[in-house]
Formats: C-alpha cells, structure tokens, sequence
C-alpha cells in the first residue's frame, strides 16, 4: 500500500504523524502543570477553533468568545494561580489538535483507517521518541516498560480508534456534541482520580467550555 500511493499523500501521513505526537507531548507537559480539567479545556480550544473557522456565519464567534471567557476563568491569570508555562503547553496542544483535525479529513481520504492509524502512529513514534526514550533506556524496568506499554495504549491508540469507530456510527453532530464534554470528563477524572478539587471559577469555566463546544457543533450541524 505504501509503494503504490502518491508522495503528496505520504507526506500528509507524515505531517498528521508529526502533529499527533506535538498533540501528546504538549498536552502531558500542560497536564503536568496545570490541573487536568484546565489543560484538557485549553487543547479543546483547537478542535473548537477549527469548527467555528469553517462556519460563514459571524455569529459562530460568540461560541469561541464563550470558550475563551470559560478558559479565562480556568486559568484566573488575575490571580495568578495558573503558571505561564503550562498554560502555553496548553496551547500548543490546542494548535496540534486543530491541525490533527484538519489532517485526519485528509489522510482519512485516501487511506483506510487502520493504515492511517498505523502510518501516522509509527511516524509519531519516531517524532516523539527523542523526547523521552533516553530517560526510558537509562532506568528501564518491567514496570516503567509495562507502565510506558498501558499509556500508548490508554492514551493515543485506544481513544483514537474508538474515535474512527464511533465516527463510522453516529453523525458528525452526535460526536461533536460528545466531544465537547471532554473537559467535563477530564474535570471530573481529575476529581475523582488525582484528587484534584476545582474552584467555583474553574467549575464554572468548564461549563463555558462545554456550552461553547456543543454549541459550535451544532452550529456546524445545521450549515
């Protein structure tokens, strides 16, 4: 299959590869600085930006105006309990999410899934590997080998092929609508898991968040 498709295509796997493993690595730096639910709403942010970019009504912006005030109330930068640091990880992840979503329209039109997954997957192996196979290899156990084996499977592989399966099964908008809980979710996973207990102003920032995602995507439903 790779011998017979055209250069521009592989590069395309390449450059979603590339842009998966940016996604991962930013978002685990944000995540490692800032509480959970707080880098999962920043990195929502690309997703987001992306719909709301390809509607041709102006009033789609207030969704993105919501989610940058519910983000604004997540991070409190007034107060400054939200370190610059993680914040920018956040972001940077928010534009390796957007331009995965951009990638994923494209690869995901000349490549079958499972060769898509499996092209874009071992490129981002390779991208990401300098970043923390030498810290692997220098203490390498079983259980930081098992434990490196449960997140590639938890975090990358596992989420990104339900997403192609549940894509195959529901419309754009059902998913979009489930998408845009994701900062919920991870709030609450953070409460429930790392014991990370938010504020009101985080609360209700994640809310804002959530409202903005499901609202984008119905929005985009109905163009």
């Amino acid at each position: 299959m790779v011998r017979t498709t055209a250069r521009a295509d592989l590069l395309g796997t390449v450059g979603l590869g590339a842009v998966s493993a940016g996604m991962m690595l930013l978002f685990a730096e944000a995540a490692a600085r800032l509480p959970l639910g707080t880098a999962t709403a920043l990195e929502f942010l690309g997703p987001l930006a992306v719909a709301v970019a390809g509607s041709r009504r102006v009033r789609e912006l207030l969704w993105l105006a919501l989610a940058a005030a519910g983000v604004l109330l997540l991070t409190s930068p007034w107060s400054g309990s939200a370190g610059l640091v993680g914040v920018l990880f956040g972001l940077g992840s928010a534009a390796c999410w957007a331009l995965y979503v951009i990638g994923t329209a494209h690869v995901g039109s000349r490549f079958s899934a499972q060769h898509g997954l499996a092209l874009s997957f071992a490129v981002a192996a390779v991208v990401a590997a300098p970043f923390g196979a030498p810290g692997v290899v220098a203490h390498l156990t079983w259980e930081v080998a098992l434990a490196a084996l449960g997140i590639a499977v938890l975090m990358p592989l596992l989420p990104f092929l339900l997403e192609m399966k549940a894509l195959q099964r529901m419309s754009k908008t059902t998913y979009g609508t489930l998408a845009g809980l994701e900062p919920a979710v991870a709030l609450c996973a953070g409460m429930v898991l790392i014991a990370q207990t938010p504020t009101v102003l985080q609360a209700a920032g994640t809310a804002l968040v959530v409202t903005a995602g499901i609202g984008a995507a119905r929005g985009e439903a109905r163009r």
